[in-house]
């Protein structure tokens, strides 16, 4: 599968699964769980690297299929409209992208993320998410957060390996504008790279209630990404956020969710 992803713009589940009676519990034994306890004992002892990664997002995602869960991945040649690395600048609905994005991304080019510094000592989460060399921010001083991502994606940068930025401060379903900040613009702008706007509606795996990663698995719901054309910046970087800020409005328009946009 994630040799169709890589070598084509679009993808779109075909397969036709029969319907789970419980899917998240479905998904979290059979699935999840299996997978990260065996990533981060890989993890642990050093040897989860690129080929692993990839392999365990790829896990994850036909998990999810299997539980019924529906993907329209479409955008994916303008992975290869630029050469060289590239900051990723989405909306961050939920934990799904986070876990499916290596499979998407990474074959084509090399990814690391930005998190919270929190995620790295989490039991479960933790050994993998640290393992996969990420920026952290401590999501309390915005001024050091600011330095921490020009400095340490600026290194990343230099390494050839692309940045994956949600500028929202948590998760959430709604797209609010002036919840978006714009450390990827500055990152971007800094390093003379492109960004390419990715849109996604991924609520199929919902936030949890008590514990936030674990939420309900909704096979009614279709996971649906999209990754727009590079955008250079000039000048200070407005117009381009502004431009990336509408492409997300625009996809959850033709996607039918205008209810999940904030003004």
């Amino acid at each position: 599968m994630n040799e169709v992803i890589a070598n084509k713009d679009e993808y779109k589940t075909s397969r036709k699964i029969s319907k789970r009676i419980f899917p998240s519990l479905y998904f979290y034994f059979k699935h999840l769980i299996p997978i990260v306890y065996r990533c981060n004992r890989l993890a642990v002892k050093g040897i989860y690297d690129d080929e692993e990664w990839i392999a365990s997002s790829l896990d994850i995602m036909r998990g999810l299929e299997k539980s019924g869960i529906n993907f329209h991945i479409t955008g994916m040649n303008n992975l290869k409209a630029v050469e060289g690395p590239v900051v990723f600048v989405s909306n961050h609905m939920s934990i799904l992208e986070t876990f499916i994005f290596p499979s998407i991304i990474h074959p084509v080019k090399k990814i690391v993320f930005v998190m919270k510094e929190e995620l790295v000592r989490f039991p479960v989460f933790g050994p993998v998410s640290a393992a996969r060399d990420p920026i952290l921010v401590s999501r309390n001083n915005p001024r050091e957060d600011l330095m921490a991502v020009l400095n340490q994606g600026s290194e990343r940068l230099a390494r050839g390996k692309s940045v994956v930025i949600f500028p929202q401060r948590t998760r959430t379903q709604f797209l609010n504008p002036s919840s978006f900040n714009t450390l990827g613009i500055k990152l971007a702008r800094r390093n003379n790279v492109p960004i390419i706007p990715v849109a996604l509606v991924t609520d199929a795996w919902s936030n949890g209630k008590y514990l936030k990663d674990f939420g309900k698995i909704d096979p009614k719901r279709e996971v649906k990404i999209c990754f727009g054309e590079p955008i250079k910046i000039s000048g200070n970087g407005s117009e381009e956020h502004q431009k990336v800020i509408d492409f997300i409005k625009s996809k959850f328009v033709e996607w039918g969710r205008n209810e999940l946009i904030r003004e």
